[in-house]
Formats: structure tokens, C-alpha cells, sequence
């Protein structure tokens, strides 16, 4: 049985193609322009914990509209600073209001001695750091009491000396935190250009029955060389595939689109989620026609539709 399905006995898990909340759009999605579309909305908790004004109104809007899942920025799962009380009291609290079925964070550093760097830095990928993330993360699921997932992130350069491959490292601190992945397939398909690895033998290594959620983005060119996971451009084919290729493998599961810079008027990105939808829809139905061979009665009761699910609309 796959983690998703454990965290489906007691939470409402919806799938589907979903949209990341961003400022530009929250005003249309809050009084209900985005309504039918995405199949679940994802913010980060840290951009609202500590707004008032018309922030908490709006928020309360969208999650009667939809579902919400959260995605967090500021752990610095990979920091060797013991966590913050402060942050993880308010966490808590932003979580226990909005009641995602997880919280997920990404394998990086991003402070040190109580600065925060604004970045996702990478890890060296040794089994010590491995041991000290497990143990952050475990840290993290039983302060908040919600399952947990981390997210695998682009990088650019290698910090330090590293004792394996990034699946290995992965696969390692998912086993060791027992933990969801949030898989970013544009982050796989970046690294894989500007390191010179196939993505796919990437995927083959991972265990995908740990796979809670996937995100997809846009990325542009730096120079001929580089790829810039920017989240500013519309989602590539190559991206696509890859999505496709892991929901043929997991079955339904939510899939998001993120946009961060060059941000589009929201019909634009909506559109954008309906072609997305396509290709998650193409790829479910590879999925349930392959499961129905081996075991029937798995594929009706994987497929079935929970709140948001945009499977079959």
C-alpha cells in the first residue's frame, strides 16, 4: 500500500491538477473567478501566517472554494540550527485552521546561525546529512502532527563531498524519516540537463509509492549551457512526459502548477491547468487500464473521486 493511500483512511486527499496561490491572482481566485478549474489550491503558509487586513478573509474564501494543500519554504530542513519555536507555534496553528493532509518542505539548507538566505541551497548527499534530515523531518511531523513530505530541488552547483547519487540520497532520507515525496519533475528535468543525467533512470531509482504530490513548472535558459528553474514560463512538453510518466506508475495524484515570475493574467493560467488536465487525464487512464488487468477491483476503489478530484470532470 503507498503512503497516499494510509494518509486516505483519515484525510481527505484531493487530486487533480491544482494552482499555487500567488498574490497577482488572489483577489480573482477569492471571489471565485478560478471556480471549476484547478482542483485544489497550494499556498505557503509562511506568505500569510502573520498578515491581517484582507489576507485572513480571502484565505477563509478560497478554502471554502477548494481544497488546500500547503507547501512550506523556511524550514531549512538541511540547516544544522536546532528549529524554531516561534515558527513552528504559528505553523501549527496556520495548519490546525486550514487542515491540508500534509505539510511538505524542501531537502535544503537555506540559514545559518539564525540567518535566513532567501534560497534553497543544496545538500551534500552523505548519509549524516541524510541521518540529520530524517531526523528534522520526524522532529517537524510529530510538532505539527500531520504527515510530512519533502521536496527534491534544483540545484546548480555540488556543496562539498558527496557519497551518492541524489536518488540514493533520497531514497535514503525517505526511508530513514519514513515520509511523503513531493516530487518536482521540472526541478528533475533541469537538474538532468545541467548535470548530464537521463531523467527518466533519475525516476527509475526512486520509490514512487512514496510519492504524496508532484509539482510542475516552467524554466529558461541562462545562457547555452544553464537552465534557470524560474517558474516563469509556461510548462515544456519534455516536463509534461515526465509527469505523465510517473502518474501512469502511482495512479491519481495531485499535480501543481507553479508560477512566480511572469506571472499571466490567471485565464492564461487556468488554460494552462485545462492542457495540463489533458495529459494527467491521458495518463490516468494508462494507469487504470493497466491496474484493471492485474487487479480489477484495486483500479475502481484507487479511482474513485474524493473532494476536488478533477479526475473524469
Amino acid at each position: 500500500m503507498s503512503m497516499l493511500h494510509e494518509i486516505q483512511r483519515t484525510r481527505a486527499v484531493p487530486t487533480g491538477i491544482g494552482l499555487g496561490l500567488r498574490a497577482r491572482f488572489r483577489n480573482e481566485v477569492a471571489r471565485g473567478d478560478a471556480d471549476g478549474v484547478p482542483a485544489f489550491i497550494e499556498l505557503s503558509p509562511e506568505n500569510y501566517m502573520h498578515r491581517g487586513g484582507r489576507s485572513p478573509v480571502q484565505l477563509e474564501q478560497i478554502a471554502d472554494r477548494f481544497p488546500i494543500i500547503s507547501h512550506g519554504l523556511m524550514m531549512s530542513l538541511g540547516s544544522t540550527d536546532p528549529f524554531d519555536d516561534e515558527y513552528f507555534d504559528y505553523l501549527r496553528g496556520f495548519l490546525d485552521r486550514y487542515d491540508p493532509p500534509w505539510h511538505s518542505d524542501h531537502v535544503c539548507w537555506s540559514g545559518l546561525d539564525g540567518a535566513l538566505l532567501h534560497d534553497l541551497l543544496p545538500v551534500p548527499f552523505t548519509t549524516p546529512v541524510a541521518e540529520r534530515i530524517a531526523g528534522r523531518v520526524r522532529e517537524a511531523r510529530d510538532r505539527l502532527e500531520r504527515p510530512m513530505a519533502i521536496e527534491n530541488i534544483s540545484w546548480y552547483a555540488k556543496l562539498g563531498h558527496s557519497q551518492m547519487d541524489e536518488p540514493q540520497f533520497l531514497c535514503e532520507v525517505l526511508e530513514r524519516a519514513d515520509c511523503g515525496l513531493l516530487l518536482d519533475v521540472n526541478n528533475i528535468f533541469v537538474n538532468a540537463q545541467n548535470h548530464g543525467f537521463d531523467p527518466q533512470r533519475w525516476l527509475e531509482a526512486i520509490p514512487l509509492d512514496r510519492v504524496l504530490q508532484l509539482h510542475v513548472a516552467g524554466h529558461e535558459p541562462w545562457d547555452e549551457t544553464l537552465l534557470v528553474d524560474t517558474h516563469g514560463a509556461t510548462v515544456r512538453d519534455e516536463v509534461y512526459d515526465l509527469m505523465a510518466w510517473v502518474i501512469e506508475r502511482t495512479g491519481p495524484r495531485p499535480v501543481l502548477l507553479e508560477r512566480d515570475t511572469n506571472i499571466p493574467p490567471l485565464p492564461e493560467l487556468l488554460d494552462e491547468i485545462r492542457r495540463l488536465d489533458g495529459v494527467y487525464q491521458s495518463a490516468v487512464g494508462r494507469w487504470q487500464a493497466a491496474t484493471s488487468q492485474a487487479d480489477p477491483a484495486r483500479s475502481q476503489v484507487d479511482a474513485a473521486p474524493s473532494k476536488g478530484h478533477s479526475d473524469g470532470q
